[in-house]
């Protein structure tokens, strides 16, 4: 996961009002729960010493559809503010000198940027998820002939050749628009479903590098409205085979080498623009205390390392915290894995 979505958190000082709360008030009961939940937020933040156009700020999400939002605030106003798909079940609320964003990207996960195709001898449907942002084409080189239904006489042959030359125009265009939105949006998947005939001939028109990306649903069609379920389905089996395999392939780089284990290992690499991705244990609680400095990289658990690396007067901040900042900074990324065997469950593979 690389992390520029965020980098603009890190432009201004802090401190930073971080908030994790409820919104949606769907019924009267859950309304209620999201106000006493809000209170119990608004007055943390003022006693963190918040000032009160910040929590007011804040408190303008209440009431947001999504289920729960993260807000990030300073006293110029907010800086960063994202839906989550599902609401909080803790309410997390600081004030702080970095934003608290780890648990936002636990839940946001790897957004791996993928196309969905569905073809048939018409054209295709195409939708590219790259990003966080959403963009839907339609394919249609050739609209006549397009049935092979009996003409009957000496001219059905040339007519049947017709039809075939529409689907392969189509099958071509659908192919070109496939290699160039994959190239685009750097897609690490391409489902393809719809009717198998076009498909293959779809297939036989992709290059090698975008064949390799492409994963068949066996079922579905062009239709009016939404994608079939059975494909969306796949799409999601799809998704997350990508994330298990890459996953297996982060953990055997870092095995393999060069990489470094432990935060405090960890953040001197970081400081030193060493580190090409960390990668953190799932479900991470760094709650534990580290010096920071002024500069992105800037962090450990050592007060005397940071003093001596020269930051005059190093800041006391949650560890997690620092390590994102740490990696938004310096273009590494972040990855979250099943298991990793090291101190605090954080590595990183280096760049050299």
């Amino acid at each position: 996961m690389r992390l520029d979505f965020i980098r603009s958190l890190y432009e201004e000082r802090g401190p930073v009002a971080s908030v994790y709360m409820p919104t949606n008030r769907i019924t009267k009961a859950v309304a209620v729960m999201v106000g006493l939940r809000w209170r119990h937020i608004s007055e943390r933040l003022a006693e963190a010493g918040a000032p009160d156009e910040v929590v007011a700020r804040i408190g303008e999400f209440v009431g947001d559809p999504a289920p729960g939002r993260a807000v990030f605030c300073s006293s110029s106003g907010v800086m960063f503010s994202e839906p989550l798909s599902a609401g909080p079940e803790w309410d997390i609320a600081r004030w702080s000198a970095l934003p608290h964003v780890m648990p936002l990207l636990a839940q946001r996960g790897e957004r791996v940027p993928y196309m969905q195709v569905m073809v048939d001898h018409t054209g295709a449907d195409v939708i590219v998820l790259s990003g966080g942002g959403r963009r839907e084409l339609v394919v249609q080189a050739e609209d006549w002939p397009i049935h092979k239904a009996a003409q009957g006489g000496m001219s059905q042959p040339r007519y049947e050749r017709d039809v075939e030359e529409t689907w392969r125009r189509n099958a071509v265009a659908t192919a070109e628009v496939i290699a160039k939105e994959a190239a685009q949006s750097e897609a690490e998947l391409i489902v393809i479903g719809g009717d198998p005939k076009s498909r293959h001939m779809v297939l036989d028109r992709l290059g090698k590098d975008v064949a390799q990306r492409v994963v068949v649903a066996e079922n579905g069609g062009r239709s009016p409205g939404e994608m079939p379920k059975s494909y969306l389905r796949k799409v999601d089996e799809a998704l997350r085979s990508w994330l298990v395999q890459r996953q297996s392939e982060l953990v055997d780089a870092y095995r393999n080498g060069p990489a470094v284990s432990g935060l405090h290992e960890t953040a001197r690499a970081l400081r030193v623009s060493q580190v090409a991705k960390v990668l953190i244990a799932e479900s991470p609680s760094f709650e534990e205390m580290v010096w920071i400095g002024p500069e992105g990289p800037q962090f450990s658990p050592d007060r005397e390392e940071m003093c001596a690396w020269g930051v005059a007067e190093p800041i006391s901040e949650r560890a997690d915290a620092a390590l994102a900042r740490a990696v938004a900074t310096t273009d590494a990324e972040l990855w979250f894995v099943p298991e990793l065997d090291s101190p605090e469950g954080v590595g990183a593979i280096l760049r050299f």
